[in-house]
């Protein structure tokens, strides 16, 4: 079989897996929120309301129908693409919170992959360039580090430091609530306020995504970095970098046309799937930094036991990390010749 044809072959058989996937997912989801205790009758009415309209609450939302009409109804709505509606927040559509939440954390992800991305490739290529000296035990502490350290407490420790002792940067929220918002056109606000040629709307932006872009991309650089190095020290020693060595060709040259080339073919994957599940809901962030994004969306349904909305987002979290991780796989093999399926 050829290159090719064992490609095609393996991205029709990932697509055909996809589907199911996607349905263990809902499924799981499903099951875990019926399981959990609580009402969500509690979260609309609240507690102290009359147990006869809780009830009327329940026959009209449905829940009281057993549990198995509930998971085929859904299922049904899933595969005609109609993910329900909110519950506590009646007569808006799950679709309709997705549209609404998902660019801000569209925004926050880009920006600290990017971050990550910087960081953890420059540390990571100055480690493996000098082994076995200072700047190696550097960057193995750093990657250590940042890997390790919870980003719910770093997140407070730099809200603390420099939004409350320092106020260098807003605490909270993504734009001034007392300063109109940039029009919206794709919903991202720095790409809005620049299609809409607004240099304040875009410097506002960028000072509020600063605080909350660096603590998450300085703490997955750990990860960019721990590949860098490893691969790249690894290259270094492969036959035909000594050969070029030999035939008088210029370290730099050597390393960022030969070397660097093959060390990044892991980081490609690392990135893609790194993004995929930064949009997949970086809750922690977004819950910690009070960033109004999908994440912080998905934390308080599940607060308030908002079945629809909770599985909405789970779905479409589900797509685009299948969907991406597809994507990478085909990308590492137009890039890597060597890589058969």
């Amino acid at each position: 079989m050829s290159r090719s044809s064992s490609l095609q072959y393996y991205i029709i058989a990932r697509l055909l897996l996809a589907p199911l996937m996607l349905w263990t997912i809902v499924t799981i989801v499903f099951l875990l929120l019926r399981a959990t205790p609580g009402d969500p009758t509690d979260a609309i009415l609240g507690t102290r309301a009359p147990e006869a309209a809780k009830e009327a609450l329940r026959e009209e939302l449905g829940l009281n129908a057993p549990l198995w009409v509930q998971y085929f109804k859904y299922l049904g709505q899933v595969l005609s693409f109609d993910l329900g509606s909110s519950l506590t927040s009646r007569g808006e559509s799950v679709w309709q919170v997705i549209q609404q939440y998902f660019p801000a954390t569209v925004e926050l992800a880009f920006f600290a992959i990017l971050v990550a991305i910087a960081v953890g490739m420059t540390v990571g290529i100055i480690s493996s360039l000098r082994p076995n000296t200072i700047w190696d035990l550097g960057g193995r502490l750093f990657g250590i580090i940042t890997y390790s350290l919870p980003l719910f407490w770093v997140g407070m420790i730099m809200q603390l430091i420099f939004a409350v002792q320092l106020r260098w940067f807003p605490l909270g929220t993504r734009f001034p609530i007392g300063l109109e918002t940039p029009n919206k056109i794709t919903g991202l606000y720095t790409v809005d306020s620049l299609l809409s040629f607004n240099g304040h709307q875009f410097s506002t932006s960028i000072h509020y995504l600063v605080l909350p872009c660096f603590t998450l991309g300085i703490l997955l650089s750990g990860i960019f970095e721990r590949i860098v190095r490893v691969n790249l020290k690894k290259t270094l020693q492969a036959e035909y970098v000594e050969a070029a060595r030999a035939r008088g060709i210029q370290e730099r040259k050597i390393l960022f046309s030969h070397a660097l080339k093959n060390a990044l073919i892991p980081v490609i994957t690392v990135m893609g799937l790194t993004f995929a599940a930064l949009l997949g809901g970086a809750v922690l962030t977004e819950v910690t930094f009070s960033w109004p994004g999908l994440g912080n969306r998905l934390y308080e349904a599940i607060s308030l036991r908002d079945y629809p909305t909770v599985q909405g987002i789970m779905v479409f979290f589900g797509i685009i990390v299948v969907f991406a991780s597809i994507f990478i796989d085909i990308v590492n093999a137009l890039i890597d010749p060597r890589i058969r399926y």
